[in-house]
């Protein structure tokens, strides 16, 4: 959980997991604290941010909505779009950059020192929507809000500080999110096309 003038998030932010995925994070990010610090390991704490990419799996939102806008151009479904909470902030990352985060912190002695992995900027859902859409060339599409999509506790916004890690390891994003939009979209109209074009 973040609060009220928390963002951006640094490492000194106190952990405040709302889900039982969140809660194994922290034990696991701990570990590698207790494990550096009592078995003098050199382990690196990585946090990251919203990844995406091609390829991202479609249980997460950035590829579903792809997914259903490549759908909906390729008249597979109707021009329809079923989405969650709109107006929450998501940190995205280039899984391509993020790789290249990991190695670099991999090269690195950090002796269980914790490094943000993010890009310092916040996109609303909505915005990632639109920007898809704008990936298909900009059709109608009705966006249908589905309760089930909705979580119980959801971080309104998350937005990270990557200034560690870029002083650390000279690191920095190289993808403009749009771009990895495209790729991602492009990513799931040439996958539905081809398994549907052949039937």
């Amino acid at each position: 959980m973040v609060l009220m003038g928390e963002t951006p998030i640094t490492e000194e932010n106190p952990l405040r997991p709302l889900s039982p995925y969140g809660v194994s994070k922290v034990g696991a990010d701990l570990a590698g604290y207790q494990y550096a610090h009592s078995h003098h390991m050199n382990i690196t704490r990585v946090r990251s941010f919203n990844m995406t990419g091609a390829r991202r799996g479609e249980v997460f939102a950035t590829s579903n909505f792809a997914k259903q806008i490549a759908e909906a151009e390729l008249n597979i479904r109707e021009p329809k779009l079923l989405h969650g909470n709109l107006e929450a902030i998501r940190d995205f990352t280039d899984v391509r950059d993020s790789v290249r985060a990991y190695w670099m912190l991999s090269e690195k002695e950090a002796h269980g020192d914790v490094y943000n992995v993010c890009s310092g900027k916040g996109w609303t859902m909505k915005e990632v929507i639109d920007i898809l859409i704008e990936c298909s060339g900009g059709g109608v599409i009705a966006l249908i809000a589905d309760p089930e999509r909705m979580r119980p506790s959801d971080v309104p916004i998350l937005i990270g500080c990557p200034y560690k890690v870029n002083e650390f390891t000279g690191w920095s994003v190289r993808y403009d999110f749009k771009e990895t939009m495209a790729y991602l979209y492009d990513y799931w109209l040439k996958k539905l096309d081809l398994t549907y074009g052949k039937k």
